[in-house]
């Protein structure tokens, strides 16, 4: 598996079986966060807020009984872009740069490069990408119930909050933190029709930013089941998570004589 097969496997796992969802709107401000759902006060849950963010850290992809790592950056601009690269031992492999609407990247070993939309890479996937999906999966945010639709709100042990949903032909549930911080500790997507599901575990929580502490998951383990694919597992650890006060920049460029893949 090349680092461009674990970037689409990234993008899998991350993607999974869940259909495009209205992005969570919120305040911005490093590190803040906001109650979702005013209408629902039931529902307890906080995003993150920001203009900029960076992350490192390092990635395990399973698939079809192949396993690959990778060193991750990313760099992220609220609702706007998402900016990765993935190498091992200091080379970097991969760089991609996904927008709201366009998918862009480069494979520096094969000397190769794609760039089109979500369509195509739903399409290459078998699965619905969008760009809010990566974003709010990667971030461990809530993703509110769609407008006229009222979810299932059950407490369970210890406060916890277990909220239910069904979203375009998926069953959507997230396990929220008891208490005011309402950070999700567990994601589920289920396509019975499809017999396609997504689990997603956010552990090690530290805070975002130590002037406004929201918990934030250093550690992520997905796990999709799909008939075609089969299981595929990806365990992403964060060991650097900063909001930086100023602006990042998102560098990207394909060099000469690389092969546009169609």
């Amino acid at each position: 598996m090349n680092k461009l097969s674990l970037l689409l496997a990234l993008a899998l796992v991350l993607g999974g079986c869940a259909r495009k969802a209205t992005p969570t709107k919120s305040t911005t401000g490093p590190g803040t966060s906001t109650a979702m759902e005013p209408s629902l006060p039931s529902v307890v849950a906080k995003n993150t807020a920001f203009d900029f963010l960076t992350i490192k850290g390092k990635a395990q992809v399973t698939m079809k009984g192949n396993k690959q790592g990778a060193n991750l950056s990313v760099r992220m601009r609220r609702d706007s872009v998402i900016w990765v690269s993935a190498g091992l031992a200091g080379f970097e492999g991969v760089r991609a740069i996904l927008t709201r609407d366009s998918v862009r990247v480069i494979n520096k070993i094969d000397k190769t490069y794609f760039s089109g939309g979500y369509d195509y890479l739903s399409k290459l996937l078998n699965v619905p990408v969008s760009f809010a999906q990566m974003q709010t999966l990667l971030l461990g945010d809530y993703l509110p119930a769609p407008t006229g639709t009222t979810p299932t709100v059950a407490t369970e042990e210890a406060g916890r909050q277990r909220v239910t949903y069904p979203l375009r032909g998926v069953v959507v549930e997230h396990l929220l933190q008891a208490g005011n911080t309402g950070r999700v500790q567990q994601l589920r997507v289920s396509d019975a029709a499809t017999k396609r599901n997504l689990t997603v575990d956010y552990t090690d929580f530290q805070p975002l930013d130590p002037l406004q502490p929201l918990p934030f998951a250093h550690a992520t383990f997905v796990q999709a089941q799909q008939p075609a694919a089969g299981a595929v597992t990806a365990a992403i650890n964060y060991n650097k998570v900063e909001v930086p006060k100023g602006r990042l920049s998102f560098p990207f460029e394909v060099p000469k004589g690389y092969r546009r893949l169609r």
